[in-house]
C-alpha cells in the first residue's frame, strides 16, 4: 500500500503494535509520542520497512499538536489514514472520591487530544475528498461501570465524536471508523494504577486478554478494506469477558 499514515501514541501498546504492522506492508509512517528515545528506536527499527517520520509533542498541547503537524515536510504532508490512538486512564475512584488531575488528565488527552490532532489534519482530507480516521475508543464508551465515572464519560465522547465526524464528513468521502477493545495487556493499567505494577497485573491475571497485537491486526484489516466499504463501529472483547465487569477468570 502507498499510503501514509499518522499514529498517535505510537511508543507503546496498540499504537505501536500498528505502527509495527503498517511498516510490514510498506505503509508509510509518522509516528507520534511523548518519549523521544521510544520514538527514536521506533524510527531505526520500522526505517528498514518503510519510511518513517517521527513527533514529539503532547496531544494535550493544542500549540504543540499544531506546530508538530504543520512542520511536516512536503513529502509526508499527504497522509491518507489518521489512527487517533492516544489515551489513557487515570485512577479508579468513585466520582465523590475522584481526583480532579485525573479527571482533567482523561478528558485533556482522550477527547481534547483527539479533537487537536483531528482538527490539525482533517483539513489535509477534505481537500483531496478522501481519507479514512480510525479512533480508538473502549468498551467504556459503550457502557458505565463502577468506579470508571470520568473514563467512561471521555470514552463515550469519542463513541459520540466518532458518529459525528462520519456525518460531517461524509460529503468528503471520508471514512471514518472506531474500534472499541474491551481488555487488553498493554501499560493502560500501569498508568491508572501509577505504577503499581502488581495492583496492574491482576486486571489480566486467570483469562487470556486481548493483546495489542490483536487490535493491529483489526485496524488494518479496517484500513484495508476497499473504499466503498466502511466498517463503522467495532466492539472487541477477549473471550473470557462478557462486559466490562463480568470476567470468566480461572
Amino acid at each position: 500500500m502507498n499510503q501514509t499514515a499518522f499514529i498517535t501514541g505510537a511508543t507503546s501498546g496498540i499504537g505501536k503494535a500498528t505502527a509495527e504492522l503498517f511498516a510490514e506492508n510498506q505503509i508509510r509512517l509518522i509516528l507520534c509520542g511523548r518519549r523521544k528515545e521510544r520514538l527514536e528506536e521506533l524510527q531505526k527499527k520500522l526505517g528498514k520497512l518503510t519510511d518513517v517520520i517521527t513527533l514529539q509533542f503532547d496531544v494535550r498541547n493544542k500549540e504543540e499538536v499544531f506546530s508538530a503537524i504543520n512542520s511536516l515536510p512536503k513529502n509526508f504532508s499527504d497522509i491518507d489514514i489518521l489512527i487517533n490512538n492516544a489515551g489513557n486512564a487515570h485512577g479508579l475512584s468513585s466520582i465523590q472520591d475522584g481526583d480532579i488531575d485525573d479527571w482533567d488528565a482523561m478528558l485533556d488527552i482522550n477527547v481534547k487530544g483527539l479533537l487537536y490532532v483531528s482538527k490539525a489534519i482533517i483539513p489535509k482530507m477534505t481537500e483531496k475528498n478522501r481519507g479514512f480516521i480510525v479512533n480508538i475508543g473502549s468498551i467504556a464508551g459503550k457502557e458505565v461501570y463502577p468506579n470508571g465515572n470520568v473514563y467512561c464519560a471521555s470514552k463515550h465522547a469519542v463513541n459520540a465524536l466518532n458518529k459525528a465526524m462520519r456525518i460531517d464528513l461524509n460529503k468528503h468521502n471520508i471514512r471514518v471508523s472506531a474500534i472499541h477493545p474491551g481488555a487488553v495487556e498493554t501499560e493502560f493499567s500501569d498508568v491508572r494504577f501509577k505504577g503499581d505494577t502488581e495492583k496492574a497485573k491482576t486486571v489480566y491475571s486467570g483469562y487470556n486478554a486481548l493483546q495489542a497485537e490483536d487490535i493491529a491486526d483489526i485496524i488494518y484489516f479496517v484500513i484495508t478494506r476497499p473504499y466503498h466499504v466502511n466498517i463503522e463501529d467495532l466492539v472487541v472483547y477477549p473471550t473470557a469477558q462478557a462486559t466490562a465487569t463480568i470476567m470468566n477468570k480461572s
